[in-house]
């Protein structure tokens, strides 16, 4: 699952500088500038995210400064990852395919206690003011954070999902 992640971040960053290096070779007048890199020199002046990155990019619909604070978070949290091994939580935001990082998850319980997966399903506590630090992680199963409501929000006082 890393392995994917990872490869789909490289795709993005390999678009990204490609798109970025044709485009200064375009206004130096070293190269032609197509109609696509057209698009991206516009895109990019009124602070919005090209399109060609956006066929090789994780949903997102911030403008184009946010957009790239997102991106150097998501490559440090998979870099941590890498340096330091296994995180004691993980950031769900910060995934391209969620759904195969949960997958993932529930693939090493059902490997650690020899059932079927298609037998499993997910099951989950929300943990009152667990801060982020100084967290040990589960025996089985992740702890997750940063994950959007669209909707609806958090009542705090009363512990569940509320109006918005």
């Amino acid at each position: 699952m890393l392995t994917q992640e990872l490869g789909r971040f490289n795709g993005l960053i390999k678009a990204i500088k490609s798109s970025l290096r044709e485009l200064k070779k375009a206004i130096k007048g070293e190269a032609l500038l197509s109609s696509d890199l057209e698009e991206t020199l516009k895109l990019l002046t009124i602070n919005a995210i090209p399109q060609q990155w956006l066929k090789h990019s994780f949903v997102s619909m911030k403008p184009l400064g946010s957009y790239v604070k997102d991106v150097i978070n998501r490559l440090e949290f998979f870099q941590n990852w890498l340096d330091n091994s296994i995180p004691d939580y993980f950031w769900i935001n910060k995934f391209f395919f969620v759904h195969g990082f949960l997958t993932g998850a529930r693939q090493n319980y059902a490997r650690k206690y020899t059932i079927p997966i298609d037998t499993m399903d997910i099951e989950f506590k929300i943990l009152r003011d667990q801060s982020t630090e100084n967290i040990t992680p589960p025996e089985d199963g992740i702890f997750c954070c940063g994950m959007y409501m669209e909707g609806f929000r958090w009542d705090h006082e009363l512990f569940q999902l509320a109006e918005s």
